[in-house]
């Protein structure tokens, strides 16, 4: 099981200083931030994509590549790409090269986005997301896996006799998450191709992503890549933690009563009674996390939001000293206990590609059919 964080980029006022950081102090956190993770035995990297303020990371291709260059195994991936906006093509041959210069430690989560303006901007219509978002990645799955693609659709011109490139690292294309808060639709997508299921449950009611999660689950069974228990499953969470959960709690109220993304609606304990979200101790961390297996069953990879609402830089990487130290070894001990034999790990680029040579292994080593048979 694969344990990490991921950001949204969000450049927020904090306010018990009042001080909003620039773009460039926030472009530069998300790096330090990164660094960080991999220097307190974390697995993943997350970013967010968006183009609209208040937020930064609108090319994460160019933000992984630096990270990529700097770090030696965490896993890069995003949260999410931009399926419906984004040229199926572009994107292609981004991950493609990304995956080459960092040696395969590259996944993506794909996402439709829920930003209305920001479609326009891209030449596409709100109206039109899930059409585009099951369009497009038929379009980036083929790309991947066909050398000479000829390809005709809706919502881009056609092509004729098209190679993307580079090509995917040692044949194997990057790992794909489908990520939802809200959609069935996305769920089957991600079941009918046999990929992951990334169910942002950052802010609704459990209920609503324990149905989504069956129904992936169902589905990816339906179409014969394995049993539900087998289907590949990502969750968010949020945290803050200090030592003492009182300490926590006082010390993280400010920046949730007034962040974009919280504020002005349910208090701080009723948002932590009906989501995620785990304002406490270490030990309420852990115990909170648990709890995810109990309603979704077993699952692969557990990415937490920590760089949001405001906190300063400091801040974060005193939160990620406490999960990396306390928390995240405690996680992987307990995740593993009882945990089935054939649940699959995480998937990476050395377990795709042991997976292709095993299949084609064993085709070359079927047996001949008899003559005339």
């Amino acid at each position: 099981m694969q344990f990490g964080i991921f950001s949204v980029g969000d450049v927020t006022t904090d306010p018990t200083t009042g001080r909003t950081p620039t773009e460039h102090e926030r472009i530069k956190a998300m790096v330090a931030i990164a660094l960080k993770a991999e220097e307190v035995g974390l697995d993943v990297f997350a970013t967010g994509e968006h183009h609209n303020p208040p937020f930064v990371p609108s090319s994460p291709t160019t933000m992984l590549g630096y990270i990529a260059a700097r770090t030696e195994r965490l896993q890069l991936s995003t949260a999410t790409t931009l399926i419906t906006t984004n040229d199926p093509v572009k994107i292609a041959e981004d991950f493609a090269m990304l995956q080459h210069l960092a040696d395969g430690r590259v996944d993506l989560m794909l996402g439709r986005g829920n930003t209305g303006p920001v479609y326009p901007w891209f030449g596409q219509d709100i109206r039109q997301g899930i059409p585009l978002a099951i369009e497009n990645y038929a379009l980036l799955h083929k790309l991947w896996r066909e050398d000479v693609v000829d390809w005709e659709g809706r919502f881009r011109t056609p092509l004729q006799g098209f190679t993307s490139t580079p090509r995917p690292l040692d044949g194997v294309p990057p790992f794909v998450w489908h990520g939802s808060i809200r959609s069935p639709e996305i769920a089957e997508q991600a079941a009918y191709y046999g990929d992951g299921f990334f169910a942002n449950n950052i802010f609704w009611p459990k209920e609503h992503f324990m149905r989504l999660i069956s129904l992936y689950r169902q589905r990816y069974a339906h179409y014969g890549h394995g049993t539900p228990e087998q289907a590949v499953v990502g969750l968010g969470g949020q945290v803050f933690m200090r030592k003492n959960s009182q300490d926590a709690v006082r010390e993280f109220r400010p920046y949730f009563d007034v962040a974009p993304v919280y504020g002005h609606g349910p208090s701080l304990e009723e948002f932590m009674a009906e989501t995620p979200l785990t304002v406490g101790s270490p030990q309420q961390v852990i115990d909170r996390t648990l709890e995810f297996r109990e309603f979704f069953g077993d699952y692969q990879r557990q990415l937490f939001l920590m760089d949001h609402a405001g906190l300063p830089l400091k801040t974060v990487l005193e939160q990620l000293d406490l999960l990396g130290e306390e928390v995240v070894p405690v996680l992987r001990k307990e995740f593993a206990k009882d945990r089935p034999a054939d649940v699959p790990d995480a998937p990476t680029h050395a377990s795709l590609l042991a997976a292709k040579n095993a299949a084609k292994n064993a085709v070359e080593d079927a047996p001949e059919a008899p003559v005339g048979a």
